[in-house]
């Protein structure tokens, strides 16, 4: 398959960090610190996120709070001091899970094509670098399996995410999406995972795979790891 032209391309001139996860595998930290202000080597997750988003020409900040959020809206602030613009979508008392916590913020994710990335991971991806095509509706970066899930999530071919491969990836959690990848949703709690299956089968899916620094801090001894390291 041929790859789209170049001036069919977008790259998204706003994000969202997903930082409402209560983070239950890393407790006893998270039952006072919110996952994504975790520190390693010595600069919070989130914060990284941040900053590694402004480098990349994104203006507009959206963060979706839960669990301990008032510590993250408190750190962050506006974002003034980053650059950038924070607003907060909040999910209290209760957080919406992947997609319906991205479907809440919609409203904020103007104008259209947006990125999104998992708070809580670390990575040296270059968000500038992030782009989707004018016939798609979200463009996911997969990374090489970690060996913590060795089966990955979906395979690659030609730039397109395939449900079923005899080899498979990582969904890293770094994406780009439109609106019309939400359509026929509501308000509420639910998974990503079935609207990237939909969209697979409809051919409105491209990825692209990225193996550089990535590490997926889900658990203690994985902080701990990343701490050791550095």
């Amino acid at each position: 398959m041929n790859s789209p032209p170049a001036q069919s391309r977008a790259r998204p001139r706003v994000a969202m960090i997903l930082a409402a996860g209560r983070g239950e595998r890393l407790r006893p930290l998270t039952d006072t610190v919110p996952k994504p202000l975790l520190k390693v080597r010595g600069q919070p997750l989130i914060e990284r996120h941040v900053v590694g988003l402004a480098r990349a020409g994104i203006a507009r900040i959206v963060i979706n709070l839960a669990w301990l959020g008032s510590q993250i809206s408190e750190f962050l602030g506006d974002g003034a001091r980053y650059g950038v613009t924070i607003l907060y979508s909040r999910e209290e008392p209760k957080a919406l899970e992947t997609a319906g916590g991205i479907f809440r913020a919609l409203p904020s994710l103007t104008p259209e094509p947006f990125a999104v990335v998992n708070g809580d991971v670390y990575t040296n991806f270059p968000f500038e670098s992030l782009e989707i095509s004018a016939d798609r509706d979200a463009h996911l970066v997969l990374v090489p399996n970690p060996p913590q899930h060795p089966q990955g999530d979906f395979g690659l071919e030609e730039g397109r995410p395939l449900p079923e491969a005899a080899r498979r990836f990582t969904f890293s959690g770094i994406a780009v999406y439109r609106q019309a990848f939400f359509a026929g949703c509501s308000d509420g709690v639910f998974p990503l995972k079935p609207l990237l299956l939909r969209s697979m089968s409809a051919n409105r899916a491209s990825a692209q795979l990225y193996a550089g620094l990535w590490e997926d801090v889900g658990t203690v001894e994985r902080l701990q790891a990343l701490n050791a390291a550095g």
